[in-house]
Order: structure tokens, then C-alpha cells, then sequence
């Protein structure tokens, strides 16, 4: 058997009927743009070690479709990680005589560069928003203040905000796809969360809610909007602001930044954050950490 047509059958029958849509759709993409036409029509057993170490070597050199450039530690680790599961099933089908996928060596990740607002920033996109006439926009705000995930925000109703407790729930995502947006559940285990909102935010909420004709708290029209054009949105207003370029996850870094800077703890951070464990907290704000203690530093040294 050839592998694309395992890889169908494995996709279809032991993927699909488990994993989220997302996951799904993400291990689909990976196997069309990067697998079918490079490895797709080896036999199953004729997959050795070396042929699939080549192939992730020319991935991390040209694997790029758009800039003919490598793909990134991540890009490749995601595929590495369909072709092991694939093989594994194939092997405990009978389908394999042995499974050595198991010996590739995966590229080392990098840590990527928090990026965030300075204070000066965060303040300009505030009180564009708050001078503003679009009621959606307001979702910025609140992950200013709550570090929420875009799809969060987006999937993010208001039945999930406690007003009396200030309390906002997540208890699901949601993601672009084909056939409109799509709500599912939370990014991990550690995603559903509970998240004590700053009570100079509650009547802000209170009020854009009143003026809401959806369920949704991001909306327009009375529909939620895609992630894709909220993104838009976050970008033409920093171009309006003329505050340079910086993803919208960048909301969620800024928050985590300044609760360090108001002396959060990281576990209390990280719950917030539906970080696995502290540790994944402090790696990824070390640095902001750092200058935090810094300046506890100077200013304990002006004592001297």
C-alpha cells in the first residue's frame, strides 16, 4: 500500500472520529501541501528511517511553497508528528513489519520573542476604542485586560460574564474555516478557565451589551465575527495609530506583562493565562520578569 493511500484511510477512519475539527483540518493541510507530493507514493514499507530523515531535512531547507525557504522548527515538528502517529497506527494494524519512525530527530524549538506593547502604546489603542463609535471593537480592550486567545474572544458570549461576581468563563475557542467559523472546545485542558475581570471594566461590558442585538460580544450586525477580519480590524487600527505592526496575540503578551509589573505571581499569572503549569509562564516572560525585579532592585537600592 502506498503511503497517501494510508494516510487517506488513517485520516477519514482513526483521526477524524476522535480530534477536534481543528485538528483535523490542520493534519489534512500538512498531508496535501507537504506530504502527498514528496513521500506520498513510497510504499508503507519501503519508508526507512533515512528517506524520512531526508525529507525532513529538505522541509527545514525548502520547504516553504510560497518563498522556497525552510520551514520553521514548529511547521516541521507538526509534521513530523502526522507522519509518527500515521505510521504507529499503520504498524499496529499489521500494515507495517516495524515501526521506526521513532528515530527521526525533530529540530530544536525556539522560543519565540515576546512581543508587546510599551504602556505609552496600550494607552493610545484604549482611548481609540473608548472615543470610538465600533462596539466590537471593545473586545480588544478586554484582552487587554484578560489575556484571552482571539478565538476565545471571538467564541466569547455574554452568558459566559458573571456582572455580580466579575467573573468571565471560557469554556470554548473557535476558528476560521471553509464553511464560516467555527465554535469548539478550548485550545487545551488548561483553557477552561475563570478569569476575575477589573471592576472598571464591568461597566463598560454592561453597557456595550445593552446596545448588543447578539449573543456574541464581539459581533456585528448581529453576527460573530470571523477571526480573520477581526484581525484586520486590530491591524487597521494600529496603522490608523500609527503604532507599529504587531499580531494580535501581542493583546495577550501585553496583559501578562503589565500583571508582572503590578507584582502578579506567575501561578496566579498562569491560571489567568490556561498555561499547563507556571514553569510554560515563567519561560515565556522571563525576560519581563526580570526587569520587574530589576526595578524592585533600584528602588530597594535608593534606601541605601
Amino acid at each position: 500500500m502506498k503511503y497517501i493511500d494510508w494516510l487517506k484511510q488513517w485520516l477519514e477512519n482513526y483521526v477524524r472520529p476522535s480530534i477536534k475539527v481543528r485538528t483535523y483540518e490542520r493534519y489534512k493541510l500538512i498531508i496535501e501541501q507537504h506530504i502527498k507530493d514528496k513521500i506520498g507514493d513510497i510504499e508503507l514499507n519501503n519508508l526507512s528511517p533515512l528517506i524520512l530523515q531526508q525529507f525532513i531535512t529538505e522541509l527545514l531547507q525548502s520547504g516553504n511553497r510560497k518563498t522556497g525557504k525552510g520551514l520553521s522548527a514548529n511547521s516541521v515538528n507538526a509534521v513530523i508528528s502526522v507522519i509518527q502517529s500515521s505510521l504507529k497506527a499503520a504498524h499496529m494494524l499489521g500494515l507495517t513489519k516495524e515501526y521506526t519512525a521513532d528515530k527521526l530527530k525533530r529540530p530544536k524549538l525556539k522560543e519565540k520573542t515576546v512581543e508587546c506593547f510599551s504602556l505609552i502604546e496600550q494607552k493610545q489603542i484604549e482611548q481609540a476604542i473608548l472615543n470610538g463609535k465600533k462596539d466590537k471593537m471593545y473586545g480588544i480592550l478586554l484582552c487587554l485586560y484578560s489575556g484571552l486567545r482571539i478565538g476565545e474572544l471571538i467564541a466569547m458570549q455574554w452568558n459566559d460574564i458573571d456582572f455580580v461576581k466579575g467573573i468571565l468563563t471560557v469554556s470554548k475557542s473557535c476558528h476560521d474555516s471553509k464553511g464560516g467559523l467555527i465554535i469548539d472546545e478550548p485550545k487545551t485542558v488548561n483553557s477552561r478557565r475563570l478569569i476575575p475581570l477589573p471592576k472598571q471594566l464591568l461597566p463598560i461590558l454592561k453597557s456595550i451589551k445593552k446596545k448588543s442585538d447578539s449573543p456574541f460580544v464581539v459581533s456585528a450586525n448581529g453576527k460573530p465575527v470571523s477571526v480573520r477580519s477581526y484581525q484586520r480590524s486590530f491591524e487597521l487600527l494600529l496603522k490608523k495609530l500609527k503604532i507599529p505592526h504587531k499580531g494580535f496575540h501581542s493583546l495577550r503578551h501585553t496583559f501578562a506583562t503589565r500583571a508582572l509589573e503590578c507584582g502578579m505571581d506567575v501561578k496566579t499569572l498562569s491560571e489567568i493565562l490556561g498555561h499547563k503549569n507556571p514553569t510554560v509562564t515563567l519561560n515565556r516572560y522571563a525576560h519581563s520578569l526580570m526587569e520587574y525585579k530589576q526595578d524592585m532592585m533600584n528602588r530597594l537600592g535608593k534606601l541605601l
